[in-house]
């Protein structure tokens, strides 16, 4: 198993900038949704429908067919309360509808160079893939946010 892990390290009230690392390794910057969670409240109490980033956990990352992308993308599987998050191109919280856009450079809100930075994250898909591993990702707070 290869963990990514996501660091969400700006928190604001209209979009979310994690930072992507592998083996410790910065690998890009990534735009989400708003995170609305509440610890120990179930999803449906909390999520707003195509306006929330997802829960916080550790998830397995596969590639699979998306019929909105008519291509192969990552899918970040078994999200709670969550159906179809891929990991895919885009620039800001407009773009996504709870899915990690990538991007190699950070901005006030939201990310640039994503398409770069989802050939990025593929290629090292492709040398998991090669090794016979899986991939994870683990979604987590910057240290003190909860």
């Amino acid at each position: 198993m290869i963990d990514f892990v996501l660091t969400r390290v700006q928190l604001d009230d209209d979009v979310t900038i994690g930072d992507l690392t592998i083996g410790g390794r910065h690998i890009c910057w990534i735009c989400e949704d708003t995170v609305r969670e509440i610890p120990g409240v179930p999803v449906a109490e909390w999520k707003i429908k195509g306006a929330t980033a997802i829960p916080y956990g550790r998830y397995r990352i596969k590639r699979t067919f998306s019929n909105r992308f008519q291509r192969t993308t990552p899918q970040l599987m078994d999200v709670e309360g969550f159906d179809g998050i891929r990991i895919h191109a885009g620039n800001d919280a407009g773009d996504t509808e709870g899915c990690p856009l990538p991007g190699l450079e950070r901005r006030p809100k939201g990310v640039g160079s994503s398409a770069l930075a989802v050939i990025e994250i593929e290629k090292w898909l492709d040398a998991i893939d090669r090794n016979g591993d899986e991939a994870w990702i683990d979604i987590r707070p910057v240290l003190g946010a909860l």
